[in-house]
């Protein structure tokens, strides 16, 4: 709790109840946390409190999320700060429009307060570790080390063959976003090598098998993405 002091959270809602309810569960993990109730004034308060995160819902009134996010995503002091989308509503076309937009995760309602603890930390965890040396990606008990290409599950080591550890490393360093079977053959395999696509659910099944089942999730009729449940 200790490192999270320093860390500002910037919560958007048109909901009362739940700004008090995040609210409350931020200060108690030792964040710095402002609330607004708009699109407006959310952009009005993030000049002045320069946010780390923001949790953002869509359906607001005078200004939507989307929108919202937009702005937020032109402020270069900002650059660096994470947007994590709450919302009710679970169409696909609602969570790529927002990660199109340029939002970092897309939570849907109704929240679950410690699970929301848990994205927030990993996603601040993954900050601190975008730039490291060592090429370290770390999710809750799981941490992977490119550079010796290694998995770590808690205390204990994994071993993964070099095409399983590449499509693990792909997924985790580019976390909530989906890919095709051709996204992943074209970045793990190439283009010079004829693989089935196929291939990709077995390395996947694989992976799964040594890693657990909680990272890598399937994404019907589209293909993968990395994300911890």
């Amino acid at each position: 709790m200790g490192s999270n002091k320093n860390k500002k959270i910037l919560v958007v809602d048109d909901e009362e109840d739940i700004l008090v309810l995040l609210k409350y569960n931020l200060k108690k993990e030792g964040y710095q946390v402002k609330t607004a109730n708009n699109g407006i004034d959310a952009v009005k308060i993030a000049l002045d409190f320069y946010p780390d995160l923001v949790l953002l819902d869509i359906m607001m009134p005078r200004q939507d999320g989307v929108e919202t996010c937009r702005q937020l995503r032109e402020l270069k002091k900002m650059e660096n700060m994470f947007i994590i989308f709450l919302t009710a509503r679970s169409e696909e076309y609602s969570e790529v429009a927002a990660f199109d937009i340029g939002a970092d995760d897309y939570i849907t309602k109704p929240i679950k307060p410690r699970a929301l603890m848990s994205r927030i930390g990993a996603m601040f965890r993954r900050g601190e570790t975008k730039n490291n040396p060592d090429h370290l990606i770390s999710f809750g008990d799981l941490t992977i080390d490119k550079t010796s290409y290694t998995i770590m599950i808690k205390d204990d080591k994994v071993a993964l063959p070099k095409k399983e550890f590449q499509l693990l490393y792909f997924l985790a360093e580019n976390p909530n976003k989906v890919f095709s079977r051709d996204d992943l053959l074209q970045n793990i395999w190439g283009t010079d090598v004829y693989v089935l696509a196929r291939t990709v659910d077995v390395h996947i099944r694989k992976v799964r098998e040594k890693i657990g089942e909680g990272y890598i999730q399937t994404v019907k009729g589209v293909g993968y993405k990395f994300e911890m449940i």
